[in-house]
């Protein structure tokens, strides 16, 4: 098999070294830059296959990337597009303090309908529904009743 030499320059190879050797980085981003440091000391693609555990498309998608963008586009994932959230991290908070509060009058706990009710009345919250509150709580250890 042909392999495509790839040459990285001394700035990409530091980096790419402190990707491999300090830092948080995602699995995905580590071996990327383990397959660009290898092609880059000319090890065979099979050689890396087999170490990495990874199949040949994420071989050739790492070189192609890095020959058309650089380090950046071939180590890191880009941003997705998608459906943007419609209520941010203030509005998440405003629903757990609700829920985290003392219940309605003549009610021991709340419930999600009750929930939906006083969220709807806050700023900026008025379309909300049941299912996007429960969202908001499972995504914390709190849920209506538990305090």
């Amino acid at each position: 098999m042909r392999q495509t030499e790839l040459n990285l320059s001394e700035e990409d190879r530091s980096t790419i070294e402190a990707i491999r050797s300090k830092g948080v980085h995602q699995a995905r981003e580590v071996n990327r830059a383990h397959v660009l440091s290898c092609l880059d000391r000319n090890i065979p693609e099979s050689q890396i296959k087999a170490v990495l555990g990874i199949g040949r498309t994420s071989v050739w998608r790492a070189r192609a990337a890095y020959l058309q963008g650089g380090v950046e586009l071939a180590v890191f994932d880009v941003q997705r597009s998608g459906r943007p959230r419609q209520y941010d991290s203030n509005a998440e908070a405003r629903v757990i303090a609700l829920a985290c509060s003392a219940p309605p009058k003549g009610r021991q706990r709340w419930t999600m309908v009750e929930l939906e009710r006083a969220a709807r009345q806050e700023p900026g919250m008025q379309s909300v529904s049941r299912e996007t509150v429960r969202r908001m709580l499972k995504k914390t250890t709190s849920s209506p009743g538990a305090g």
